[in-house]
């Protein structure tokens, strides 16, 4: 489709609005004049506390980040789905007029940058390359290939690379052939590629992943794309020999003998937390983003270590969406050896499809992507976009963590005693999704516990609620509309979503001696 024609981009745009009230209304998900209307006031309330800084890009150049890494002379590193390596300074400035040096060309789909001893890590669709400039000239003249131990056979066969982790191995997420099979070698898997150069096959069942790396504390996800196996949008835990959920690619387990035989086929139409049960090395999601409403086709994350640069939300997750063009936050903890955790709104209104999100040396958040082959709101084809806190303090949920009868809500604000000590301040639903091999999936199995106390803390930063049933495998769904501050301010961002997949035993109370 050519998008150069505005006619052209407004209609796309327009069919975009309609069916995303026609998914809302068949996947039985709320939509009404009083929601639209409040999710454009609170963009306009995101404002205040986090603005959008553009980054000019140089005329004539195409920059559809794929990938970002920050270089030790403080210039940033961005991979490009063209197969482009720029490296960039500027970013930072407070009125950015960045230069941008062309580092490397010919790669293809560059969705993973790391840095180490001289050298970049490139991670494109067909291989992980080392890149570097043996004659110092500030142009790359090596290309090494470290991995190339799957196969690349289709157009939407892309590839995610992560950082490197604490022991220098690197981890590339590879997606499905043709986004619904696994026609080459490893497709669907996670690879680590170990220090010493080996490829050793890490985990099966990906689908259609849009970034892997470590969480805020260390340990391996990667977010999935709704589709087959998979109603929603989801983080994931990844383990050595663990099973993320889509079988198309058990296929390959003759090659990756060390992991033993393939997992036992899932029964599609049971639910997911009956599955991991039934099938040991399945992982449950993590996290789940309610579809549409929190993203449609979810990318990379990062994760904040500004040390409060960025705002009150230091260690946590940072993720775009591809189809919104918008950034959320993620917080994760391990409950009974399982990870599970909460998704927040954070920001909207960004100008393009986002692939990848970054934080800057300075603490300032690179937002970057392109619009290149489906439909997205923000209307540039691409675009390089600054995330910054102004300074000023939001009402926000901070985070929320699970306790044995129910939750603790932390904010970054203190909380009016007469609001947040009331129970009917705290509205909380649950849902979850069909298992199954179809594409996407309605919220099923609803409830509507009710909050029985509320306990808020003297200092007004914290509550802790509990609720007459909590529910495995269920998103908890918080609505905390009726909360104000103590400066009688409205929280910015009134919903969360929890992932519920094991609740914490409450601790003995001990005996006075």
């Amino acid at each position: 489709m050519n998008f150069d024609n505005p006619l052209r981009r407004w209609l796309t745009v327009f069919a975009f609005v309609v069916t995303t009230f026609v998914l809302h209304t068949a996947l039985c998900l709320p939509v009404s004049g009083e929601d639209v209307g409040a999710r454009w006031g609170t963009a306009a309330r995101e404002r205040e506390y986090y603005r959008i800084v553009s980054v000019p890009i140089t005329p004539g150049l195409v920059i559809e980040s794929g990938a970002f890494t920050n270089l030790p002379d403080g210039r940033l590193a961005i991979g490009t789905r063209r197969g482009d390596v720029y490296f960039v300074d500027g970013v930072d400035d407070p009125k950015p007029e960045p230069t941008y040096h062309p580092f490397a060309t010919g790669l293809d789909e560059i969705f993973g940058l790391a840095y180490k001893d001289n050298g970049l890590y490139v991670t494109q669709s067909c291989e992980l390359t080392r890149v570097t400039d043996t004659n110092r000239d500030g142009r790359a003249d090596r290309f090494e290939a470290v991995s190339a131990a799957w196969g690349y056979e289709n157009y939407h066969e892309y590839a995610f690379g992560s950082e490197f982790d604490r022991d220098g191995n690197l981890f590339v997420a590879l997606g499905l052939s043709a986004s619904y099979h696994s026609r080459a070698l490893f497709r669907g898997w996670v690879i680590k590629v170990t220090p010493d150069g080996q490829s050793v096959p890490f985990a099966s069942g990906l689908r259609s992943p849009g970034g892997i790396g470590a969480n805020e504390h260390g340990s391996l996800f990667y977010i999935e794309s709704q589709g087959p196996w998979n109603s929603a949008c989801s983080l994931k835990a990844v383990t050595s020999g663990s099973f993320t959920g889509h079988p198309i690619s058990h296929n390959w387990y003759p090659f990756a003998p060390e992991l033993g035989p393939a997992p036992l086929q899932p029964k599609s139409g049971s639910r997911v937390l009956a599955e991991s049960e039934r099938i040991p090395a399945l992982s449950p999601y993590a996290v789940i983003f309610p579809y549409i409403r929190m993203g449609r086709s979810i990318t990379a994350f990062t994760v904040d270590r500004s040390g409060g640069k960025f705002g009150p939300f230091t260690n946590q997750m940072f993720l775009g969406d591809y189809t919104q063009s918008i950034v959320m936050r993620a917080t994760t903890e391990q409950v009974n050896g399982v990870w599970q955790g909460a998704c927040y709104p954070f920001r909207e209104g960004l100008s393009t499809g986002i692939l990848d999100t970054h934080f800057t040396a300075r603490g300032n958040m690179i937002c970057g992507g392109t619009n290149r082959g489906w439909p997205v709101r923000g209307i540039k084809p691409f675009a390089l976009e600054r995330l910054e806190w102004t300074g000023k303090m939001p009402f926000e949920i901070k985070q929320i963590t699970i306790e044995p009868r129910g939750f603790k809500i932390t904010f970054t604000k203190p909380v009016a005693s007469v609001t947040g000590g009331d129970p009917a301040s705290y509205k909380v639903t649950t849902f979850t999704h069909i298992y199954h091999g179809a594409y996407g999936g309605p919220e099923v199995d609803r409830t509507e516990p009710t909050v029985t106390s509320v306990d808020l803390a003297a200092d007004g930063l914290s509550v802790k609620i509990e609720l007459d049933v909590m529910t495995r495998g269920h998103v908890h769904e918080f609505d905390l509309i009726k909360v104000g501050s103590r400066d009688n301010e409205t929280l910015v961002h009134r919903h969360a979503y929890y992932t519920v997949n094991e609740i914490p035993a409450e601790k003995p109370v001990e005996k006075a001696k």
